[in-house]
């Protein structure tokens, strides 16, 4: 799975955290969010370096939960939660086509995506998308939502994100 340009790594100044998956399937197969996982995300980073470790850990998670486990491709999206995060849309041997920020995870696919378009324009197979998720619940600052966003693009260049945000 490629999840960066090949002239794109990683150092451990921009990323410092090992990979936590945060989401699984509950028993009626809808996607939930761990207890644990949202003690992670549940304190705002204060400094440039608690700010870089969250964006690793939510791209650790957009990026590295198994593919069978992202959300597919739906009409509705009703097991998408109708809650604040950051996505990525994937291709099962492409990896991330497109990261972004909402409000509201469910409200974002269901009033349709570009990403898709680009997608079925490439002709991908609607089986090999789906989408990954990871909640955050500090939505009421936006700057520091926009602000992880623009690190986690930085670091992979998705090929479906038009603008790349520059350094601050």
């Amino acid at each position: 799975m490629r999840l960066l340009p090949s002239d794109r790594s990683f150092t451990s100044d921009e990323f410092d955290r090992p990979h936590q998956s945060c989401y699984h399937y509950n028993q009626q197969n809808l996607w939930e969010h761990d207890f644990c996982a949202i003690s992670l995300l549940a304190s705002m980073p204060t400094n440039d370096s608690e700010l870089q470790a969250q964006a690793r850990r939510i791209l650790d998670a957009i990026a590295f939960t198994p593919f069978e486990q992202c959300q597919p491709l739906t009409r509705q999206f009703d097991n998408i939660p109708a809650r604040p995060g950051i996505y990525a849309v994937r291709h099962i041997t492409d990896g991330l086509l497109y990261i972004g920020k909402t409000k509201s995870l469910r409200g974002r696919f269901s009033g349709g995506h570009k990403a898709f378009l680009w997608a079925w324009l490439d002709k991908y197979n609607d089986e090999d998308v789906r989408i990954a998720m990871q909640l955050v619940s500090y939505c009421e600052n936006p700057a520091l939502l926009l602000e992880l966003e623009a690190i986690i693009l930085r670091a992979t260049e998705p090929p479906y994100n038009v603008q790349i945000p520059t350094q601050r």
